[in-house]
């Protein structure tokens, strides 16, 4: 995932980068025991029918040489009494019982596998440096001297690198020196050019044809046009006419987790078949549309926007094919939401018109504070399905003894034990928000510098590409990181913060 003009890769261990490894048993690790029982235990059920019915053919052959034809008739007749010559052996009977244990485990594990995904490439003609974004703000000829050095600044602080991604109608201002101008088809064009890409090369990667899928949902925040996303995708490749589609709008940077967690309850209605075949394919697109969405007056508070938000987007192939578990990269263990109810948390990212009626995203102050405590509402969820009996009972035992301190009447009481989730997870995709976001995030949860550096890398490389950045991160874990790289059975927590104010998450584990 390594760009050009990008600076230098925090996993290059020949420039000294010490290699971390994760804390882990490396004999057990070896084998994923949740994937082999959820699935190959269908394998195994197949062989336990062929054994099954071996052992039958086997009895029934014993017992004809050993009745005559009137016993075999009067057996026949009174099945009462077949069972009371107990005509099938102990042996028979155990398989039927395993097969039908396994069949129950096989039929309760429902997956969702995560069989390819891709992202945006931007090409070098759409990529800009810090200096070249601010000329192109410049030669909107709307912004004054204080806000083109306003936005200078936040660019110098951003930590996103000098060659990320803005869509040509803004980048052709470089060479023109006119404004813009700022269509409906221009934003139709990046749409095209941004899904057309993805969705092409997640389905090669997961062989896989456009009439195979069976569910399209496609989340984009800003732009939602008629005929939506959906179609569009639909027409251009041609997805079968009973291919349901869903088109989300106004999610924020959260949304993949919100879509994916749609595409998991589409494909429950699709049960995955077994033993007899069956399941569906979902398609998830994640996106943001920013041809429109610049903002052209004077305020702060919505300046941000300007220097914050990149082109960018990913799509990922998901089925509930039990067949499909051999050749899955991921499975979804776990995809949590929440969101925020209070005015505050409303509207801390608020898409409205300043005094001068320009549009924009006005970003509050209190962003950060709000992102914490949904998190904390996130975790709270996510913690009993995934930490170990230890680290809850931890908390449990925490929680009891604070009670005590105040029935006791004490001013001052113990903090509350906050849980270690690298315990439970191996790998974390936060979304690429700000630096501060991931500051934040990596102080708080007591995380290691190679737990954020997909997030870091992600951001100076790509910038901020709202719901598609857990997709970025969890791309250069995938091939590229190497001072914490994946194995099988390690599991990575993807966590995106978006508008409402949304705290979501999802868990995976490789395969």
């Amino acid at each position: 995932m390594k760009r050009i003009n990008s600076e230098t890769d925090l996993s290059d261990s020949e420039n000294g980068g010490k290699e971390f490894h994760v804390r882990k048993n490396r004999l057990m690790g070896l084998i994923n025991w949740s994937h082999v029982l959820g699935v190959y235990t269908p394998h195994l059920f197949y062989v336990g029918i062929l054994a099954l019915v071996v052992q039958v053919m086997f009895q029934l052959n014993t017992i004809s040489h050993m009745m005559s034809v009137e016993m075999f008739n009067n057996l026949v007749e009174e099945f009462h009494a077949l069972l009371r010559l107990s005509v099938f052996s102990p042996a028979i009977k155990s398989t039927v019982v395993c097969l039908l244990v396994v069949g129950w485990v096989a039929r309760m594990e429902n997956p969702v596998y995560l069989l390819a995904f891709d992202t945006f490439k931007a090409p070098e003609s759409w990529k800009v440096t810090h200096e070249e974004l601010v000329n192109c703000m410049r030669n909107q000829k709307c912004y004054t001297e204080e806000s083109l050095s306003f936005m200078k600044r936040l660019l110098s602080k951003s930590a996103t690198g000098q060659a990320t991604a803005w869509p040509p109608v803004i980048t052709e201002t470089l060479k023109t020196g006119v404004p813009s101008k700022f269509t409906f088809e221009r934003s139709r064009e990046e749409a095209q050019a941004v899904l057309f890409d993805i969705v092409a090369k997640a389905l090669e990667k997961a062989r896989m044809k456009p009439e195979e899928i069976d569910f399209l949902v496609i989340n984009c925040s800003l732009f939602s046009p008629t005929p939506s996303l959906c179609a569009m995708v639909t027409n251009h490749f041609g997805f079968r006419s009973d291919c349901e589609t869903y088109n989300l709008s106004g999610m924020g940077c959260s949304a993949s987790p919100i879509s994916i967690k749609l595409a998991k309850n589409l494909l429950k209605t699709r049960e995955s078949g077994f033993p007899l075949g069956g399941g569906a394919t979902a398609l998830v697109v994640s996106t943001e549309i920013i041809s429109n969405a610049l903002y052209l007056g004077n305020e702060r508070k919505f300046l941000l926007q300007n220097t914050l938000f990149r082109c960018g987007g990913a799509a990922i192939v998901l089925s509930n094919k039990w067949t499909d578990g051999r050749r899955a990269w991921y499975k979804l263990l776990h995809a949590v939401r929440v969101q925020g109810n209070s005015k505050e948390a409303y509207e801390c990212v608020y898409e409205t018109q300043d005094e001068n009626s320009c549009l924009g995203v006005a970003l509050s102050k209190d962003i950060v504070k709000v992102a914490g405590k949904t998190m904390e509402k996130n975790f709270v969820k996510l913690g009993p399905l995934v930490l170990p009996l230890l680290e809850q009972a931890k908390v449990v035992l925490s929680i009891i003894i604070r009670t005590l301190y105040k029935l006791a009447g004490a001013e001052v009481r113990p903090k509350m034990y906050v849980p270690d989730f690298k315990k439970a997870v191996e790998h974390f995709c936060i979304h690429a928000g700000g630096r501060a976001v991931i500051d934040g995030i990596e102080k708080n949860m007591d995380l290691r510098p190679y737990h954020t550096e997909a997030s870091r890398m992600t951001l100076l490389n790509y910038g901020n590409t709202s719901s598609s950045s857990i997709w970025y991160e969890l791309e250069y874990i995938h091939y590229h990181q190497k001072t914490n790289p994946i194995h099988k059975g390690d599991r990575v927590l993807q966590i995106a913060f978006g508008s409402g104010f949304k705290c979501n998450s999802c868990v995976w584990v490789k395969l």
